[in-house]
Formats: structure tokens, sequence, C-alpha cells
């Protein structure tokens, strides 16, 4: 197999001097500088604004080229800025690029979210169920089975039985998902919708105020079970935000608590995995995203749920 190509910031400029002419017009070239955050996608800021996202091997292009498609069929329902693409192509042989407009704000793990704020991100939840899937399946957006709850909830012992080895969890708040409760919060059969996949914080664009201004990324959507996305929230912005965003969106108490223990569980496996020297992030933000995740919220007792969707 042949090894892709490393970028360099030299390469970054030379493919932007060929996209934008006039940036490098004081003879030092545009100013390009790595993105800090991690990701499927090797990306740079180019000025203030541009980024420009490199796809490390084809797959990565695939997905970089079915984005740029699925953005534009998100924009009208979302509510919120998705990046345009000024310019995109292949860096390398087989290596998909696009240099994208920089939406105004910040990212970051942890985004103080206002009132304001949650509305936006139900819209963004609206603005996805609205995604008619015979649009976006064409696309080549792939379809997701729901996790099982019981089995990860599993794990999530397991995880929760070193965390507390180390002083890190009680795992007695896990009791409260019992294994029927489990059972009961099964993902429902009215079928798929648009997920984004990747609802966090690095991927969540937000302004002074509070306000959800954009959403990056979309390299990871799926039509599956939409409250893998308030799972991504209660880690990104706080369980308590998430839910209430959610139940904003039209969602009820089974979907709402479905998401939020599936993050309270990935978030478990995760720092348990972290503390053993995996590659799940760094831990002090994961100890972060764990308290965000297992914030209390109203929706607590989980209880019959008939015909709640």
């Amino acid at each position: 197999m042949t090894q892709a190509p490393t970028p360099t910031a030299d390469t970054v400029r030379r493919l932007v001097l060929s996209l934008l002419p006039g940036s490098g017009a004081s003879g030092a070239g545009p100013d390009v500088r790595p993105v800090g955050e991690g990701g499927a996608h090797s990306s740079w800021w180019v000025g203030t604004r541009h980024v420009l996202r490199l796809a490390p091997d084809r797959d990565a292009s695939v997905r970089l080229r079915r984005e740029l498609r699925l953005r534009d069929l998100v924009r009208p329902h979302v509510g919120v800025a998705v990046p345009v693409s000024v310019a995109h192509g292949e860096w390398a042989s087989g290596l998909g690029y696009t240099l994208d407009t920089r939406l105004p704000g910040t990212t970051g793990e942890a985004p103080d979210v206002s009132a304001l704020g949650e509305n936006d991100l139900a819209g963004l939840l609206t603005g996805l169920r609205e995604v008619a899937v015979r649009q976006a399946e064409p696309l080549g957006v792939p379809r997701a089975a729901p996790r099982s709850l019981e089995t990860l909830r599993a794990a999530a012992a397991d995880a929760a039985r070193r965390l507390a080895a180390a002083d890190e969890f009680d795992p007695a708040r896990l009791a409260q998902l019992t294994a029927p409760a489990a059972v009961q919060l099964a993902a429902q059969s009215q079928g798929a919708v648009l997920v984004h996949h990747a609802l966090r914080g690095e991927h969540l664009v937000v302004s002074g105020d509070g306000r959800v201004r954009g959403v990056l990324d979309w390299s990871d959507a799926v039509l599956g079970d939409p409250a893998e996305d308030i799972a991504g929230l209660a880690i990104a912005v706080g369980a308590p935000a998430a839910v209430r965003a959610a139940t904003l969106a039209g969602y009820g108490a089974r979907p709402c608590l479905r998401g939020l223990w599936l993050s309270r569980c990935d978030i478990l496996i995760r720092l348990a995995d972290g503390l053993r020297g995996g590659d799940t992030g760094p831990v002090p933000l994961l100890r972060v995203q764990l308290r965000r995740a297992w914030e209390a919220i109203l929706l607590e007792r989980v209880t019959e749920l008939p015909g709640d969707d």
C-alpha cells in the first residue's frame, strides 16, 4: 500500500496560493496554521477567513465529497450556519480537499450555551429530522443500526468498576440504569432520521452571547437513531441543556433518556480506556465530559413510557 503524503505548511501554502492567488501578495505567502482539534481530516486555518481540510486517505476523501453535497441539502433546514466550500478538488492523487469559509464564533470543548443557544440546538435537531431520507440516501449517507443499550450498559458497568478502583467514579450511580430500563429505552421503529453523529464541542460554533451560530464537520453523518445526537450534545453542553433542546425539538422522554444513557455509558468506557492509555482523548477532558453527561436532569427516574417518541 502506498504511504499517503504528510501535508506540510509549504504544501498547504502552495495549494492556497493556487486557489486564492492574491493571498500571497506580501511575498511571504498566506498565513497558514494547523487547527488544534483532532478529526478525520488534516485541517489548517488560512488567514482569518478560511479553513482548509485535507483528507488523509481515500475513505476520508469519499466522506469529504459526500459531505459537500450533504451540506447543501441540510443548509435550508437546520437554522444555523453550515460551512460553504469556495474550492474543492484533490491535494494529492486520490486525496480530496475543501477550502471552506470560516464561520464567525468560537469552537472548543466547553461552549457556554445560553437559553437562546439551546433554542438554536433545538432548531438543529428539528431540521435534521425534516431532511427527507429519500434525499440524503442517494448522496451516499449510510444507514446505521441503533446501538444496543443493554450491551453498552454491560460494558459501562465494567468500566465503572475500573473507575471506582481508581477513585474516579461511584459505580452505584450507574445502577439507576437497570436492565429492564435499558430494554425499555431500546430505539423505536419509527424510522431513521439524518443524524450528524459528531455533535462534539469542537464542531459547535458558539458566539460570545452563547448562541450556536454554526455546525462543522458533517463527514460522519448517518441515517439512524436521533438519540445519538442527543447523546453528543449531553457530552458537549451538559445533560440538562441537551435534554431541554431535544424536548424543544419535539422529542419525548424515551429518546431523551436514551440519548442521556448512551452518553453516560460512552463516557464511562472512554475514561476507563483513557486511564489505561487508550487513544480516547486527553484524560482531563474526558473527566470534564463525564461531569457534563452525569449532570442531573428532571427525567432521571425511568418509568413506563407507552407510545412515547
